[in-house]
């Protein structure tokens, strides 16, 4: 007598053996036998299934580590472009702002020398301000010294002599007592 169990889905066909022993149906042979029989189908189909799901993971875990690989490649690449974007931009402003402390610095150079040439043409000026002032108190005071002198001079020869005012002086007051007497 034949039976067909349908078991996950799956039909076997089941052939009892023809004759039953009661010797062979007691060893611990027979239960492993017994389970083959009742559960052999479900334990292959179950072992196909892991075998699978196994198979499935190992791919999703190969496709998994791939696919982080290059995630992980591109965000490298991404990074080293964004850094030498970087550094190119800071070698651009450190140039820049070079170039500007030069020209500072250069503008700071044309003014200090702008100043220097001021203050040498000032005490230039002043110098000969001073010569020229100097010469003009000099030449004024030769001027009054000769004036001084003429005048020292004109007094000399316009005074008259002491003894000459004594005797008038003396005259005057022997006329005024008339005390004196001119003679012929």
């Amino acid at each position: 007598m034949n039976a067909v169990f349908t078991n996950g889905g799956s039909e076997e066909n089941f052939n009892p053996p023809a004759s039953h022993d009661s010797t062979t149906d007691q060893g611990p042979g027979n239960i492993d036998k017994i389970r083959d029989i009742l559960f052999g189908s479900n334990m292959r189909d179950y072992e196909q299934r892991f075998a699978r799901l196994e198979e499935a993971l190992k791919k999703e875990s190969s496709d998994l580590r791939e696919s982080t690989r290059q995630h992980l490649e591109a965000l490298e690449a991404f990074v080293h472009k964004e850094l030498a974007a970087l550094e190119v931009r800071l070698n651009t402003e450190r140039d820049e702002r070079s170039e500007s402390q030069s020209t500072i610095l250069r503008k700071i150079g044309e003014v200090e020398s702008q100043e220097s040439q001021a203050k040498r043409e000032i005490r230039n000026d002043l110098l000969q301000q001073s010569k020229e002032l100097t010469d003009a108190i000099r030449t004024k005071g030769e001027e009054l010294v000769a004036l001084l002198e003429r005048r020292a001079f004109e007094l000399q020869h316009a005074k008259t002599d002491r003894t000459a005012l004594a005797g008038l002086f003396n005259e005057m007051a022997l006329r005024l007592t008339d005390q004196f007497k001119v003679t012929g």
